[in-house]
């Protein structure tokens, strides 16, 4: 839930807030961010874990970010986010306090209260900022929504129980169900 409109916030915002305070920050409004729910954490750890093994198995130089993990969207001082999953492959962009700029691949675990931000809002930031794959992961519909915006753009949804190809490597593809076993 955003705070009132009444002026623009800026990440000097964000980094005033309470000790143990979480939220986010678009176009310069404030998002408060419910605490996650221990299947949203196992999806993270999962999820991340894989990815991670597949990178450092086939080597190269992107590193797997689960969330909380600044990110600097726009390079501006008025969008902040932290994705549940960032797969950030340019380390030159990495500095003491994130990443600045659009991460290679995102995903983000829907809530019942993120649900408008993850498929609209952060849908749009994330493809107009560069971000190459993102991917919305929907507990309670047990669906994933892959988006591909490296080349041309494409939109798939697959299922829990799919192989879900990871569009930013060739070779790799998910099972979510299986990762739950």
């Amino acid at each position: 839930m955003p705070l009132p409109k009444h002026k623009k916030y800026t990440i000097d915002d964000i980094f005033a807030l309470p000790e143990g305070k979480r939220a986010e920050l678009i176009d310069g409004q404030i998002y408060n961010m419910a605490p996650p729910s221990p299947f949203h954490q196992k999806l993270v750890m999962e999820l991340s874990a894989t990815i991670r093994n597949y990178i450092k198995k086939n080597g190269g130089p992107c590193e797997v970010y689960p969330a909380p993990f600044a990110v600097f969207l726009n390079q501006d001082a008025h969008n902040y986010v932290e994705p549940d999953i960032s797969v950030i492959c340019h380390p030159s962009n990495l500095d003491a306090r994130g990443y600045q700029g659009a991460p290679d691949f995102i995903i983000e675990i829907v809530s019942p209260s993120s649900q408008r931000m993850d498929y609209l809002t952060k849908l749009f930031k994330y493809r107009t900022a560069g971000v190459r794959e993102y991917w919305i992961v929907n507990p309670l519909t047990q669906t994933v929504q892959v988006y591909s915006f490296d080349g041309t753009e494409d939109s798939t949804q697959y299922t829990f129980e799919h192989e879900i190809p990871v569009t930013i490597y060739h070779d790799l593809k998910i099972c979510i169900s299986e990762l739950l076993k």
